[in-house]
């Protein structure tokens, strides 16, 4: 597994549950486009699985 993971923003939480919207929220992410990063722990990985459809990840060793 890698160190840690990059996480961008790529779609907009307009029109998505407010559980989603939290989840986002709660990775560090407000913006389209925002970057955030953080250490690659299963709590993490849940939280990417969650919302896999609003965001992009990539590997960071």
């Amino acid at each position: 597994m890698a160190q840690k993971l990059k996480v961008r923003l790529v779609r907009s939480t307009i029109g998505t549950l407010p559980r989603q919207r939290a989840t986002v929220r709660s990775l560090g992410l407000r913006k389209i486009g925002s970057t955030v990063e953080h250490d690659d722990t299963p709590s993490v990985r849940g939280m990417i699985k969650a919302v896999s459809h609003l965001v992009s990840v990539e590997e960071i060793n």
